[in-house]
């Protein structure tokens, strides 16, 4: 049994033309803007204007989109445009995401081993869980992730461990927003049935995904930290209910713990309290 979730593609469904007719223009040249300035170190209006190709006044419409959403910033004594801090943000995340997926592989290919069955690693978005590696079992029964597949928070083992570490208000706000929906009928769709059991989860270092998500899989998973002590993923196992009995709970748990926990070393995080 491989269980696959299906995700948005990268492209509408009639979507069928080439690339040039398909195209924002305006953000096509926001971007060409960006990338100006990136390369720059303080450009003024005039030099923009004149790499990107635009008029003045188009350039300067890009350019003022831009300042608002922090990805430029402009001098008003010299008059000049640099890149901003929200870029820097956006490049910083991208680097920790790498750097987490090459880290981890190593501890989540000793997790696999020693569990037998497969290791996931997912990072935490604003409103779901994406994964982005997986260490699959030799097991020919297993679960399966692709790299990209999104689940929700309340219906999956990563998703749960990082709400156990958050605060009740952020909890209640990623959930107002994300909602319960219920995929099995052991989801847990109830607020405070959730409460419960992200405060069990906080307790013991280790949440369950008992067949909440797929009909027949269970997963054991832990929160890996920031620099911050602020939950940014984690790591879990996921196999069929007839392997990750019950009864493999409290071995298979620890070893979750711990291999989350080493990767939050390798990241320079800090276990949260």
């Amino acid at each position: 049994m491989e269980t696959t979730e299906k995700r948005q593609r990268g492209r509408p469904r009639a979507f069928n033309g080439p690339s040039e007719t398909t195209s924002v223009q305006s953000l096509d040249r926001a971007l060409r803007i960006l990338a100006i300035v990136a390369e720059g170190s303080g450009l003024s209006l005039s030099e923009i204007s004149a790499q990107s190709g635009l008029a003045a006044s188009t350039a300067y419409r890009m350019l003022t989109t831009l300042e608002n959403h922090g990805m430029v910033e402009f001098d008003t004594s010299d008059q000049l445009w640099s890149i901003g801090v929200e870029t820097y943000r956006m490049g910083a995340a991208f680097l920790r995401r790498r750097k987490l997926v090459d880290r981890a592989r190593i501890v989540m290919q000793e997790l696999m081993e020693r569990t037998g069955e497969t290791a996931n690693l997912g990072v935490a978005e604003d409103d779901c869980v994406v994964f982005v590696s997986q260490v699959e079992t030799h097991q020919a029964i297993r679960a399966f992730f692709r790299p990209g597949t999104r689940s929700p928070f309340h219906a999956s083992g990563i998703g749960k461990a990082v709400l156990a570490h958050l605060e009740p208000e952020r909890v209640g706000t990623i959930l107002r927003k994300a909602g319960l929906q219920r995929f099995t009928d052991k989801t847990v769709s109830d607020i405070s049935a959730l409460a419960h059991d992200l405060a069990v989860i906080k307790r013991r270092g280790w949440s369950v995904d008992d067949e909440e998500r797929h009909p027949g899989m269970r997963c054991v998973a832990a929160a890996i930290f920031n620099e911050f002590g602020e939950p940014i993923g984690g790591v879990s196992v996921s196999g069929p209910t007839v392997r990750v009995t019950p009864e493999r709970l409290a071995e298979i748990g620890p070893l979750v713990h711990d291999a989350a926990a080493e990767v939050t070393r390798m990241i320079g995080g800090a276990i949260s309290a």
